[in-house]
């Protein structure tokens, strides 16, 4: 990417910042309160909402993108409707914090944010896989692109229940796909990655155990739909399209734990859609691991991804694939450490 494209999206990175942490300090000064109660890990109520950080961050930067620098080869036409409907999200999240929604109104609205940005044209139309080559997906590619922005806006969601837990595997995340997305000349992932970078640097520093303040679904769904967006956009970096696969590696600690959650309530026959605190980072920290300890295994995880993720640039289309093993050993190993730390505790997953 020429220096003259990237300076002016980098420039605006701190300032995005420093609007993030004033607009969490503001939502910290009038708090809408998170309550403790049987399924929550925080003790005394605690402001949440400190996700409007971010998506202000992002939205300016995108005005910015659009309005002050329009000749920008990153400010793409195209993808108004997907920045749009990311905001839309954020706003019945924000909603939802407010007055806690139920989970199909939640279903229902990231649904229709989905077809927007299917509409838009981020659709996963062919993968390569090991063995099989390139593969014409045709109309099951609108299903897997619909089960993958739902499944990844809500594994976020899910996994934000701990202080600083999301917020660092975003951050690395997010610093990983832009740097990617420069490599790779893809101009509107790269602002939008560094944007959502920006954000959540500003939110950050409030949320560090022991949290002043959540980022609540505003800022989770947003996360989790935007990364969501731009792993179907990243699949466009190449005419195979296997580098759909960089997003969901670099938040495969996250997706591990939903999918693994998901599936045990299901098979011991648990209503999946009802509340709970079974997650696997919930189960290690009532086994007795630090809050500290668990965010930084997150975040540690995180890194281990995003250096996978680079090495993933390097591979041919049909080793590319193969660098998720790596990453879902290290999650299994994990599974392992808190099933153990389990029963040391004593403790099982339908214990309250």
């Amino acid at each position: 990417m020429p220096l003259s494209t990237l300076l002016p999206i980098l420039l605006l990175a701190p300032g995005l910042a420093l609007v993030s942490a004033l607009a969490v300090r503001a939502m910290i000064a009038r708090p809408i309160l998170d309550h403790p109660d049987a399924r929550k890990a925080h003790a005394r109520p605690t402001p949440k909402g400190g996700g409007v950080g971010p998506v202000l961050a992002f939205v300016l930067g995108m005005l910015a993108l659009y309005h002050l620098i329009p000749l920008s080869p990153a400010a793409e036409t195209r993808y108004v409707g997907v920045i749009l409907a990311a905001v839309a999200i954020a706003g019945i999240a924000l909603w939802d914090d407010v007055k806690d929604f139920r989970f199909v109104v939640k279903l229902a609205a990231q649904g229709l944010a989905a077809l927007v940005a299917m509409g838009s044209g981020l659709v996963l139309t062919r993968l390569s896989l090991p063995g099989l080559g390139p593969l014409e997906l045709g109309l099951l590619g609108y299903g897997l692109t619909l089960f993958w922005i739902l499944g990844c806006t809500n594994a976020v969601n899910f996994l934000d229940g701990m202080d600083s837990l999301v917020a660092g595997v975003v951050i690395i995340a997010s610093a990983a796909l832009a740097a990617i997305a420069a490599i790779e000349g893809a101009w509107f992932v790269h602002a939008a990655a560094l944007f959502l970078l920006a954000g959540f640097l500003g939110f950050l520093p409030f949320n560090l155990p022991p949290a002043r303040i959540f980022m609540g679904d505003v800022g989770s769904q947003f996360a989790g739909f935007m990364l969501a967006v731009l792993g179907i956009a990243a699949a466009g970096f190449e005419e195979s399209q296997v580098s759909f696969l960089i997003v969901p590696l670099l938040l495969f600690g996250l997706l591990f734990d939903a999918a693994f959650t998901l599936v045990r309530r299901a098979l011991a026959g648990e209503r999946v859609s009802a509340p709970h605190r079974s997650h696997l980072y919930q189960m290690a920290q009532r086994a007795g691991m630090p809050v500290r300890v668990v965010s930084g295994a997150h975040a540690g995880f995180a890194l281990f991804h995003a250096g996978l993720a680079f090495l993933f640039l390097g591979l041919g289309p049909e080793q590319k694939p193969l660098v998720v093993l790596p990453a879902l050993a290290v999650q299994l190993l994990w599974l392992g450490l808190v099933l153990g730390a389990m029963r040391r505790a004593g403790i099982g997953f339908r214990d309250r």
